[in-house]
């Protein structure tokens, strides 16, 4: 999935990682945006105190994987999203509302190489 939010936030990104989405074969993308579900749920983590509003953009990214029930959001974002006690209060959030847990992991921790078949 790829969202509105992260388009936006990779138009400051070296070119490099920019041009990583180029390398998503086209039927392998799923856009998704931000709406008002969503904003309501990353305010609500704000709220709970998982974030702090500094951190708005993350809450959202949060959300909206929560939302469209992403198998997974990846991140190397350790401070804010891959952190075991700040997914505690995500996941906290998301079953008081009614909504799914989420599972956040490191890109590292999802992508398969050929070595990870051999091992």
């Amino acid at each position: 999935m790829l969202s509105d939010l992260t388009i936006q936030e990779l138009e400051f990104a070296r070119e490099e990682v920019r041009n990583k989405i180029n390398e998503l074969a086209i039927e392998n993308k799923i856009s998704i945006g931000v709406n008002d579900e969503v904003i309501k749920l990353a305010e609500n983590y704000i709220t709970e105190g998982a974030l702090t509003n500094k951190s708005y953009n993350d809450a959202l990214h949060i959300a909206l994987a929560t939302l469209y029930n992403a198998d997974v959001l990846a991140s190397w974002n350790f401070k804010h999203i891959v952190n075991i006690n700040r997914i505690r209060v995500y996941n906290s959030v998301n079953l008081k509302l009614g909504y799914r847990m989420i599972e956040i992991r490191t890109p590292r921790e999802i992508i398969n190489t050929s070595n990870d078949e051999t091992e």
